[in-house]
């Protein structure tokens, strides 16, 4: 229980700092930064992920269809 405490303020006082950093110039374009980079690996896995998809879709339809043509021949 003195952990999830320990956490808990952890998170605030975190916060409140952020907070605090956030209102400097130097402080927006950090968090500008932050958010611009983050938002780029997200995109990137998304793409990785969908990229990844479309092979895979690509090799059923082709299994499916070679087991249409053992099946009828």
């Amino acid at each position: 229980m003195k952990n999830v405490i320990w956490l808990a303020v952890g998170v605030a006082v975190g916060f409140v700092v952020a907070h605090e950093a956030n209102k400097t110039q130097q402080g927006k374009q950090f968090f500008n930064d932050l958010d611009t980079k983050a938002r780029e690996f997200g995109e990137a896995i998304s793409d990785g992920y969908r990229q990844r998809e479309a092979e895979l879709r690509a090799a059923l339809s082709d299994v499916e269809k070679a087991l249409d043509d053992v099946t009828n021949p």
